[in-house]
């Protein structure tokens, strides 16, 4: 071996270890970073927001046509932050009615808001579906429950959210919200009516949220 091939070898294992060197460090200021998040992660303790149901006022509810179901409700639905130190931003929301899982009414978009910390947003949509199909044994129990006199729907909310720790913006998080609202009929009706055809159920009601 010559001279010239011993200089290329050190060459060649010199630019090797430089390249480890480069990788060596890129990794650990990767976990550094890491581990800087995880602990302002764990100090600021963010939480979840909290939805409330506030009321439910139903302008239409007609079950009368087998398998199909017409329906009209106008909801009250709030929502607070409650983190001291955390925002948080709303990008994507829409809501619409279920009942046994199966969705009842057209998803109505509500507009997208930024939460400040402790802040309460309100919104108050209008979500309804015309001769929505049903499944065949779900349209039996539902005209059973009307004549009884109580219908359990759930309100459900679906969208983004973002988190905000000073300038820091986290990426998106689906956001998952589901409302209990029990509607009465008859003489059961614990509502008030608002109008014609109109009757208004004060629930307040506290909504599971997943996210």
């Amino acid at each position: 071996m010559t001279a010239k091939d011993k200089d290329c070898g050190n060459h060649g294992k010199g630019r090797r270890r430089l390249i480890r060197s480069i990788i060596a460090c890129l990794l650990v200021f990767l976990l550094i970073v890491l581990i800087t998040i995880l602990i302002i992660w764990a100090v600021l303790r963010p939480t979840k927001p909290r939805f409330l149901l506030q009321d439910t006022t139903v302008y239409g509810f007609n079950a009368s046509t087998s398998n199909f179901l017409t329906s009209n409700f106008q909801v009250t639905v709030s929502s607070r932050n409650p983190n001291d130190r955390i925002g948080i931003y709303y990008d994507r929301l829409v809501i619409y009615a279920t009942y046994r899982n199966q969705q009842i009414t057209l998803r109505t978009s509500l507009p997208p808001t930024n939460q400040g910390h402790n802040e309460v947003s309100v919104w108050s949509p209008f979500v309804y579906g015309n001769m929505v199909p049903i499944a065949p044994d779900f349209s039996a129990a539902l005209k059973y429950e009307q004549a009884a006199g109580s219908v359990y729907v759930v309100i459900k909310i679906d969208g983004r959210v973002r988190w905000k720790v000073g300038t820091f913006v986290s990426g998106r998080y689906h956001l998952n919200v589901r409302c209990p609202a029990r509607i009465t009929f008859g003489r059961k009706s614990k509502g008030v009516s608002v109008g014609e055809n109109a009757v208004k159920y004060q629930l307040v009601t506290r909504c599971s949220v997943t996210v």
